[in-house]
């Protein structure tokens, strides 16, 4: 059959016109270039243009792009057996992730595992399976959370645009109670109390199934929940038969300085919910529960023709070799000290003013920008025209938060320090341009 395909150079000008033509305008574009190769923690473009790459495939690429050893199991994979459906032959890699996987999770277990192909399929599974195992409707999520797209997934989502507008009606029983944010003055105390205000006022706790948090959400501005918050709500749960439900989609895999962030309070999930840097660009996620929990759902209750692909498992599987050799966790700490000490300096600096809070838990770094140092003034406008300048000048990162003025990094953990320094000369040229207009 002949070539088909346009005969024109390749340039992000000529894709866009084409993508406009052939996508739907719905779908995001995140940095309006079109990668032709990638490396580690660089990506080029079809012109030939390198990048620092502080997004990673928003957080999928904890161990980078093309990781060696990662590659090479996914060529292993396929050229032995690429996809049957678990559900029809069943292959090792699939349980011999699962049971690692099992032993990873923070907890006395014992836990099982189940393997699903996106992070919002999980979500949506998760939720399924608390309602089954409880006997219960509702479900509680948080203010400014993401879990996902899906109807569900979405309608747990805590952000009206662009996620909710006009895609309703939504599943009912859905709740949303308020995340703390000390920033913004919202304490773990006043959080709480505000959900058992929710028993009182919208759902009776004896009728909610599961409760489902980001230990630190993502798309709401990399915001951590306190320790004492997460052990408040497991209290909350413990006391009324709750199960709660651990979102790690984004800060899972070593991202934070432990392998998954709930480590941090110490408190232990009844499921667990992971995907992007499972399988190093593969599509892949998993739902992690207990196992007395899981076991209540009968044969045929869950299933997925994709999901636990042979090749994804190998990969998830080589990723988590990746992160035990070269140290990830702790490189993960490291990378996130730099960010926040460079940010530290900035803010003193040359950002006095539109550097608002800096925070971050391990590598999963975020500063707030404001206008005259105000918590009160988010400046989305600001930080979108840093980061315009700074993709112009070979980096390119994501904002986040409800104003969507929060500049977050999804550093490749595997990224150099004079990689991240380069980036961070790029950011901050960026800001500096910006402010001189």
């Amino acid at each position: 059959m002949a070539d088909t395909r346009p005969n024109e150079f390749l340039s992000n000008e000529v894709l866009i016109a084409r993508r406009d033509q052939a996508c739907p305008r719905g779908l995001p574009s995140k940095s309006g270039i079109y990668a032709e190769k990638a490396e580690g923690a660089e990506l080029w473009d079809v012109e030939g243009r390198r990048y620092i790459d502080f997004i990673g495939g928003i957080g999928v690429l904890n161990v980078g792009h093309r990781h060696p050893k990662v590659q090479k199991a996914i060529h292993e994979q396929a050229d032995k057996l690429v996809h049957t459906s678990f559900g029809v032959a069943q292959y090792e890699p699939y349980v011999a992730l699962a049971e690692r996987l099992n032993a990873l999770v923070p907890g006395k277990g014992p836990y099982k595992s189940m393997f699903l192909n996106t992070g919002t399929e999980a979500t949506e599974q998760v939720c399924k399976f608390a309602r089954r195992i409880t006997g219960r409707p509702g479900l509680i999520a948080f203010e400014g959370a993401f879990h996902g797209r899906t109807l569900l997934a979405t309608a747990l989502t805590g952000k009206s645009a662009p996620y909710k507008i006009g895609f309703g009606p939504f599943p009912p029983d859905v709740y949303h109670a308020p995340y703390p944010n000390d920033y913004l003055g919202k304490s773990s105390d006043y959080c709480l109390q505000r959900l058992q205000d929710l028993f009182e006022t919208s759902i009776r706790a004896c009728d909610v199934a599961a409760i489902i948090i980001e230990p630190v959400q993502g798309e709401g501005g990399f915001v951590p929940a306190p320790d004492a918050f997460m052990q408040g709500l497991r209290k909350i749960c413990d006391d009324n038969g709750i199960l709660l439900i651990a979102d790690e989609v984004q800060t899972g895999f070593a991202r934070t300085g432990k392998m998954f962030a709930i480590e941090h309070s110490g408190v232990e999930p009844d499921f667990l919910v992971c995907a992007k840097s499972i399988a190093g660009g593969m599509p892949l996620s998993a739902v992690i529960g207990r196992a007395d929990l899981f076991d209540q759902i009968d044969p045929g209750g869950m299933g997925s023709t994709y999901g636990g692909n042979p090749i994804s498992c190998a990969a998830a599987l080589a990723v988590l070799d990746v992160i035990e050799e070269e140290g990830l966790i702790a490189r993960a700490e490291e990378i996130g000290a730099k960010l926040e000490a460079r940010w530290l300096d900035m803010q003193k600096g040359v950002a006095k003013g539109l550097f608002g809070d800096v925070r971050r838990v391990g590598a999963m770094a975020a500063v707030e920008i404001v206008s005259d140092g105000d918590a009160a003034k988010p400046d989305g406008a600001a930080a979108a025209d840093i980061q315009t300048r700074s993709r112009d000048n070979g980096l390119i990162f994501l904002t986040a938060g409800k104003k969507a003025n929060v500049i977050r990094t999804h550093v490749p953990l595997v990224a150099s320090d004079a990689i991240i320094d380069e980036g961070l000369d790029i950011l901050e040229a960026a800001v500096k341009a910006h402010i001189a207009g």
